[in-house]
């Protein structure tokens, strides 16, 4: 699968997408590849606070439990209500509909400290 060029990445395996004041958040192809298959996606509630490097949400999956890192700081605006019926579906697109959680960004600076495409490869070919 392509990563795409317009996101960013964290080496803990989060991407995001920051279009004017909303951050989109998910997660890499790789970090869906070490969790198996996917069974439960634990949400956040729409105005929930978070900050930077807290847990945003967690993804259980059948080999284990993986927590989902916020970027920056700001406030759940929306959630992808259909992981709830479908968990599996954030495998199938994780760059586009497999979208976790859009945040209203109150302090962006986490964003621009994240890694480009290359970046984020870079430390997976390094952690091989």
């Amino acid at each position: 699968m392509a990563r795409p060029d317009d996101i960013r990445y964290a080496a803990s395996h989060e991407w995001a997408k920051l279009e004017d004041g909303v951050l989109t958040l998910g997660i890499s192809d790789h970090a869906i590849e070490a969790l198996g298959d996917i069974v439960f996606v634990d949400l956040p509630e729409v105005g929930t606070d978070l900050s930077k490097g807290e847990t945003a949400c967690e993804i259980e999956s059948v080999k284990a439990v993986g927590e989902v890192y916020a970027p920056v700081d700001g406030t759940v605006q929306e959630i992808n209500e259909s992981l709830g019926d479908d968990p599996a579906g954030l495998a199938g697109d994780p760059f586009g509909g497999g979208w976790l959680l859009k945040i209203a960004v109150s302090d962006a600076s986490g964003y621009d400290g994240m890694l480009d495409r290359a970046g984020y490869e870079a430390t997976l070919d390094a952690a091989e």
